[in-house]
């Protein structure tokens, strides 16, 4: 990024991932608001149906490329159809609620849209195959969803002007667009592996046009993009050498192989959204802890937080950089869970991140 972006979350904080269970968008965001107070996020609700979908609503977001809905997936359409308009519409009245649940708010406020190469993966082109499969399309992609993602967070900041505004790009198929393991459209090849650097690069593109300080709305500070992806093998080094101020991971999928990635990233100024508390109810509950079946498993906050002390003493890196280095989410969004586990596990975030900044060690 041509500005660093400094990062608006205090020590202990508290996000959610994204998605949300239910249709009802401002009963979501007074959860949303209620529970994560201090860094309240966009919910997306998929529940909807197509278009409040990941990839769909990225979709309506792009510029000049529109796509609409076949019983395969997301393709691109020469004129934007009922499907943009449904993607469009449910992310105009997500924004009504957020608007109206922070009303003086502020803070930071983290925003998601799905990233470049996940979307190449998803989006197909007119004749059935991804995106993935052609570098022109691949680029012409990345350059419309720059420069959505520069509109979708001016408007952001007119309705909520007090918001320190992150982007977080969800990026779950990024490791297998590395290795090569996206299918083709009849599942019985892979595309090719797409090189290092041009993944690299075009996520720093991408990352620079949406987070330059042009896109700020005048504050002069260039905006922290975070690169979510709760699959294994996050490739922490390239997505920080592309310009991410933070990366958003399964803490459960984290190995110690990857260790020397992580630490190396982390001193040279990388945040870490860990993923500790569960995404869904453990439908056989927990005895222990006298939670029924179908309420969820969660350990006491300490105890989620363990695995995040533990890598830290792992890396040899200082404990009192602990609590403002390390964000506390779900592991992954919450649309499976019903909406009382998801609050629940919003409550519980919150809850581990203090017990995280009291006693880092």
């Amino acid at each position: 990024m041509t500005e660093t972006a400094t990062r608006p979350w205090g020590a202990g904080a508290a996000t959610g991932v994204g998605s949300m269970p239910g249709t009802d968008a401002r009963e979501t965001a007074r959860t949303v608001t209620g529970e994560v107070g201090d860094f309240p996020f966009l919910p997306e609700l998929p529940a909807r149906g197509p278009g409040a979908d990941m990839v769909g609503r990225s979709a309506g977001m792009l510029v000049d490329v529109y796509a609409h809905l076949q019983p395969s997936g997301w393709r691109v359409a020469d004129r934007p159809g009922l499907d943009t308009r449904r993607a469009r519409s449910w992310l105009g009245e997500d924004l009504d609620a957020l608007e109206e649940f922070t009303q003086g708010y502020t803070g930071p406020l983290k925003v998601q849209a799905t990233g470049p190469w996940t979307l190449a993966a998803a989006l197909e082109l007119k004749g059935g195959e991804a995106a993935l499969r052609d570098p022109g399309a691949c680029r012409d992609l990345a350059a419309s969803l720059a420069e959505g993602l520069r509109a979708h967070l001016s408007e952001v900041r007119r309705r909520v002007p007090g918001a320190e505004v992150v982007l977080q790009l969800d990026e779950p198929s990024v490791t297998a667009v590395l290795t090569g393991r996206i299918a083709t459209a009849s599942g019985y090849r892979t595309y090719r592996a797409v090189d290092r650097a041009v993944v690299e690069g075009t996520l720093r593109d991408v990352i620079d046009a949406a987070g330059a300080t042009g896109a700020t709305g005048g504050t002069g500070a260039a905006t922290p993009v975070v690169v979510h992806s709760c699959a294994p093998d996050v490739p922490f080094a390239l997505l920080r050498r592309a310009g991410a101020a933070a990366v958003s991971y399964d803490a459960a999928l984290l190995t110690a192989r990857q260790d020397e990635a992580v630490g190396e990233a982390v001193e040279a100024g990388l945040g870490l959204f860990a993923g500790v508390v569960p995404a869904t109810a453990d439908p056989a509950g927990d005895a222990a802890a006298g939670t029924p079946a179908g309420a969820g498993r969660m350990s006491d906050p300490a105890g989620s937080v363990s695995v995040v002390r533990t890598l830290w003493r792992r890396l040899g890196l200082s404990p009192q950089a602990l609590a403002g280095g390390v964000v506390i989410t779900p592991a992954c969004g919450l649309a499976g869970a019903d909406p009382e586990y998801a609050r629940r596990a919003l409550a519980h975030c919150v809850r581990a991140a203090g017990s995280l900044a009291r006693d880092p060690e």
